[in-house]
Order: C-alpha cells, then sequence, then structure tokens
C-alpha cells in the first residue's frame, strides 16, 4: 500500500472532494436527458422563457470556464501559490453550474450540440482535477518518478486547450438556449463562428506578441508577417477549393468566397516572399494588414435580405478595414518596418481591439440572430455599441491576464547585444522569454529540475 506523508494527505483531503465532485458529474452527462415535452413539432426549443435556475447555470460557467479558469492558467504558468486555490473555486462552481443546468425547468430543449459537447469538457476538468491532485502528492519515487514528467506536460497541454475547448461550448450553449443554427442554417451559422472566432484569437496573439513575444519571435528567426502570410496562405487555399461544390452550378455566393480565397492565396504567398530581406534575415511587411483591409471591403459589400443585417455588415466590413489600415500604419509608420522591444506605443492597441471588435460583430451577425435583433425594434446603431462594448471588455480581460503574467516575471540584465531598446527592455525581453507555456507546472516541479 502506497505511504503517504503528512502534507500529501493534507492534500488529498483538500482536493478528493473536488475530483470526486468532477467525475461524478461528468459520469452522470449521458445518463440526463431534458424533458422535452412542450417543444412544438419542427421547432427545437419550447416558448417557455429561461428560468432562475438556467439563468445562474449560465452565469456560473461564464463565471468558471470564462474567467476563474484562464486566470488560473496563467498562474500556474507562473508558478504562483494561487494557482491551486484559483482552480479549486473554478471547479466547485462550474460543477454546481453543472448540477444546476440539470435541475432547471421553464425552456425546454430538443437534443442539440450543447449537450453532446459536455461530456468533453466536463471530462477534461475531471482530468485536469486528476492531475492536479496527482502532482501535488508529490509522488516521485520508483515508477512514478518516470511518468511524472509526461503528466506534468499533458497537465499543461490539457490547460491551454481548455479555454478554447470553453469557448467552443460557451457558443453552443448560446445557440442552443435560442434554437439556432439548425437544418439549412447550419452551414452559414457555422461560418460566422469558426471565422469570426479566428478574428478574436488574431487579435489575442498580436497583443500577445506586442507585450510579451518579441524575444520569442526573433528566437524563430522569422518575422510576425512570415506566419501570419504562412496563415492567411493555408486558409486562402481551403477556401479557393471549398467554397464551391464543382458539380453544381455557380452561385452568387460562390463567387463571393472563392474569390476572397484567391485573394489570401496569392496575398500570402506574395507576403511570405517579403518576410525576409536580401541578406535572408526576417523584415517587416504590410501584406497580412492589407489582406485584413481587403477582406473587409469586401465584406461591407455583402448583400443581406435584412436592413439590419445589411448595416451590421457594413460596420462589420468597415471595422475590418480599419483594423488592416492602422496594422499597416502600425508596420510603416510607427514601427518604421522594425521589430519593438520596448514600451509599445498606445496606437498599437487599435489594431487588436478592432480584430476583437470585428471578431465578434461578425459572430452575432448569423441571420437567425439579426432576424431576432431585428424582430424586437432594436437598430443597427445600438446593437453594435453593444458589441464594440462587449468587445473592449474582451480585450481588457485579455490584457488583465497578460498584466498578471508579467507583473510575476522578474526582470533580469539583458546581454549588450540584446538589450536594446528603451529602459523597459530588460522585463519585456525577460517576460517574453518566459512567455513559452511549457507546462502548468508547480513549485515542486521546479523544485525538482533543479535537483536534476
Amino acid at each position: 500500500m502506497l505511504a503517504l506523508s503528512t502534507p500529501q494527505r493534507g492534500a488529498a483531503k483538500l482536493l478528493l472532494p473536488v475530483i470526486l465532485l468532477s467525475l461524478s458529474s461528468s459520469a452522470l452527462v449521458a445518463a440526463h436527458e431534458h424533458e422535452e415535452e412542450g417543444i412544438p413539432e419542427g421547432e427545437f426549443i419550447s416558448p417557455d422563457p429561461l428560468d432562475n435556475i438556467l439563468w445562474i447555470h449560465i452565469f456560473a460557467m461564464i463565471l468558471s470556464f470564462g474567467i476563474i479558469f484562464p486566470l488560473g492558467m496563467v498562474l500556474g504558468i507562473v508558478r504562483s501559490r494561487w494557482h491551486v486555490p484559483v482552480q479549486v473555486l473554478g471547479t466547485l462552481i462550474a460543477v454546481m453550474g453543472w448540477f444546476l443546468g440539470h435541475a432547471h425547468k421553464g425552456r425546454q430543449f430538443a437534443p442539440n450540440i450543447h449537450a453532446t459537447f459536455a461530456p468533453i469538457l466536463m471530462t477534461m476538468l475531471a482530468g485536469q482535477v486528476g492531475f492536479g491532485v496527482y502532482l501535488k502528492l508529490h509522488l516521485e519515487r520508483g515508477m512514478h518518478g518516470k511518468i511524472r514528467p509526461y503528466v506534468v506536460k499533458l497537465h499543461g497541454v490539457a490547460g491551454k486547450i481548455m479555454p478554447l475547448v470553453a469557448w467552443t461550448q460557451m457558443l453552443f450553449g448560446g445557440i442552443t438556449s435560442l434554437g439556432f443554427c439548425h437544418a439549412d442554417h447550419g452551414i452559414q451559422c457555422m461560418a460566422h463562428f469558426i471565422m469570426g472566432s479566428s478574428f478574436i484569437v488574431y487579435g489575442m496573439i498580436m497583443v500577445i506578441i506586442l507585450q510579451v513575444g518579441q524575444v520569442w519571435l526573433k528566437g524563430t528567426g522569422r518575422s510576425q508577417e512570415f506566419w501570419d502570410s504562412l496563415v492567411i496562405t493555408i486558409w486562402g487555399c481551403i477556401n479557393t477549393f471549398t467554397e464551391h461544390r464543382w458539380n453544381e452550378p455557380w452561385a452568387l455566393n460562390d463567387i463571393q468566397h472563392t474569390s476572397m480565397g484567391i485573394v489570401w492565396l496569392c496575398a500570402g504567398l506574395l507576403g511570405i516572399w517579403l518576410s525576409r530581406d536580401k541578406n535572408g534575415n526576417p523584415k517587416r511587411n504590410i501584406v497580412p494588414g492589407l489582406v485584413v483591409f481587403l477582406t473587409g471591403y469586401g465584406m461591407s459589400a455583402h448583400a443581406q435580405e435584412l436592413p439590419l443585417s445589411t448595416m451590421v455588415h457594413q460596420v462589420f466590413g468597415y471595422t475590418l478595414m480599419a483594423a488592416g489600415l492602422a496594422r499597416i500604419i502600425e508596420i510603416a509608420i510607427i514601427l518604421r518596418d522594425k521589430p519593438e522591444l520596448g514600451e509599445e506605443s498606445s496606437f498599437q492597441h487599435l489594431p487588436p481591439y478592432l480584430l476583437f471588435a470585428s471578431g465578434l460583430i461578425f459572430m452575432c451577425a448569423n441571420e437567425e440572430q439579426l432576424a431576432l435583433v431585428s424582430s424586437g425594434g432594436v437598430d443597427h446603431v445600438s446593437y453594435l455599441l453593444v458589441l464594440y462594448s462587449l468587445a473592449f471588455l474582451m480585450y481588457l480581460f485579455t490584457m488583465v491576464l497578460i498584466g498578471v503574467f508579467t507583473s510575476s516575471t522578474q526582470p533580469v540584465k539583458l546581454p549588450t547585444a540584446v538589450a536594446t531598446g528603451n529602459g523597459h527592455a530588460g522585463a519585456r525581453v525577460h517576460d517574453a522569454e518566459e512567455f513559452e507555456l511549457e507546462g502548468l507546472i508547480s513549485d515542486e516541479e521546479d523544485d525538482a529540475n533543479k535537483r536534476q
């Protein structure tokens, strides 16, 4: 029988209830089915309103998976002593929200993607809690010494995938609560959510590199525009050959989407070529910004059935055009084609924020949602101002997470060859070196590495 020390027994007693709750909640996923009585034929939700229990479920899941767990992930990266308490709190709230989601009355739902995807997320949560308990027990002798490094890696990778999986599940929850994205609306809905989320992720990557990723980028031997152009090329190739079914007649949307894919493919290839100078050194270029601008131009001209939808798509296109133009100004005028290691200019926050806003607007511009907004008598200005406000909050939370990371790292003295830029360079370069997200390892892992 395995003998545990007093600290190990204490950790086990503290975390065992949490893992049991997580495991029980994931085990109950397949056993539960919502009542489908009261759902009209041909519909996917009942006409009843959302009751208070379901609202608490929604807010609990947003709080845990959307705020607490990402914060805990960053705390784990910087090896903060608050990592475990924060993740335990998030787990307790998530488990509570899970049970509340299966105890609600009011609106009922037909079988849906939100319920189907839930086992994946809850199983990941249970696995993460299990990994955390194992690592907290400090089992390092015998076979544990061999499997422990793999558990550390797995715990870290799963922790970083969790926000993406949680984001997907929250989107599924939103469309399920409204009965959207079924039948003929599925493909259109999926396109809006995938592309909108892609713009938001692009904005996140842009601000992360701006804040803490410059030295990592330098270590790759490539400019940021190389990686941007590579992704643009791949995405353009996919769009060029998949937007039209080649055995069917061409429709207007097929022509528009395929032409957009051709632009991305051709421009991406040029961006890759221009990402190096004549000596083979990394070089900045404006091609990715120009692609974003042209994409916005194309989207602003998309004809829609509803006047509200037409206006929202136009503003989405204008926002995307502004993001591309701001990126061009940043590279060509603000930075003068040079990478920056010092304190960023305030203007440099404009391109990523506009990407956040454009992505959120496009996600909320699917035809069913805009039809609902139009039927409620909401004008496009009010609707768009709310979406811009949500983009401000999302950008704020991203900056808070980056701030937690940078405030937990200590500046180091740099070699002369690296210490360029202004007085902030030392701290920022160290931040960038640390920002490799190798694993959510705790203090005992660091101590084990030192002993080795």
